[in-house]
């Protein structure tokens, strides 16, 4: 007996070695990836490091979270007295729509303040709950953006301005130039995600068009967001945006859009026809970047793009990373 236990033993050893190892357990998987995630989205949306005398710039749709007050303008914005050797010729940032000043440029503002530029924004087409702009009449927001050049123009003395605008606000200054008169006052025009021919909204603008309810739901949506329903694709507004050209002449373009786009679609529409224009699809750039409509205003990518445009003659790259989708980092 004593013999016949001692085989069986050895004979259970070697098969529980012969066995293949046990698989890990699916919790251990899922938190060992959901680590992973969260270790590159600190790393993509980590602040810059702080240098003396520069502003903290944040790739991350979390630095919004300034925005919360839209009349405190972001870091770096709106001094009267701001004059610039280096970059002589004043930027006036544009917010899209449910946004803000602050909200929408927590990030480019002082990105562009530290890199020596004098920068400027406002709020306008509001507000709604108090805080979220961008939700009036198109032509009467261009209205205000005119009024607002003007006004940068004379406390900097400057002749042009460059525009750099998300969203409604890539397509909003296309208005002021091409029907209120403010191509010789703009030197550039960069857009980020912007709504230039109108969206689909994934096709469902489309069908309800085709289907013959688009005007019950432009009659309850236009008195409280006129501009969501201008920046429809076939709007009152689009048909006459497109009854002229794309561009004016005097005035060079850039548009940054990204295939992942969820709010203007097709994305293809974001890109404009004509002379002195500059087309670009961020993932054409780097592959790894998923940012979508919201994330680009707070991607280092695509804001490095923003700057080339603004300033060719200093134009360099960044380093192509993972960026979560509408993410910004």
């Amino acid at each position: 007996m004593a013999g016949s236990s001692f085989t069986e033993g050895r004979a259970a050893d070697a098969a529980r070695r012969a066995r293949p190892p046990a698989t890990r357990p699916a919790a251990v998987v899922a938190a060992a990836a959901l680590v992973a995630v969260v270790a590159m989205l600190g790393a993509a949306c980590a602040p810059e490091p702080t240098v003396p005398g520069k502003l903290q710039v944040q790739y991350s749709l979390l630095s919004a979270a300034n925005g919360l007050d839209p009349s405190v303008p972001p870091a770096g914005a709106n001094d009267p007295g701001c004059r610039s050797r280096t970059h002589p010729v004043p930027v006036i940032l544009v917010h899209g729509t449910f946004a803000n000043q602050a909200l929408n440029w927590s990030t480019l503002s002082p990105l562009l303040k530290n890199d020596g530029y004098c920068v400027f924004t406002f709020n306008y087409g509001g507000p709604v709950l108090g805080m979220l702009y961008g939700f009036g009449d198109i032509r009467t927001s261009a209205a205000e953006l005119s009024t607002f050049v003007d006004r940068v123009r004379s406390w900097t003395g400057a002749k042009e301005v460059d525009l750099v605008g998300h969203s409604q606000g890539g397509l909003l200054p296309r208005y002021y130039l091409n029907f209120l008169g403010g191509a010789p006052k703009v030197r550039n025009l960069v857009g980020l995600a912007p709504s230039n021919h109108g969206t689909t909204f994934h096709g469902m603008v489309t069908l309800s068009q085709k289907t013959g309810v688009s005007g019950l739901i432009d009659s309850l949506l236009a008195p409280i967001c006129p501009a969501c329903v201008q920046q429809q694709t076939g709007s009152e507004l689009m048909r006459q945006m497109s009854s002229v050209p794309d561009t004016v002449p005097g005035v060079r373009y850039t548009v940054i859009a990204s295939r992942y786009d969820e709010i203007v679609t097709p994305y293809e529409s974001q890109f404009l026809t004509g002379r002195n224009v500059r087309n670009i699809t961020i993932q054409d750039i780097c592959p790894l970047n998923y940012d979508g409509h919201a994330g680009l205003a707070f991607d280092r990518q695509a804001l490095r793009e923003v700057m080339n445009a603004l300033s060719p003659s200093t134009a360099r790259s960044v380093p192509c990373t993972f960026i979560p989708f509408d993410f910004g980092g």
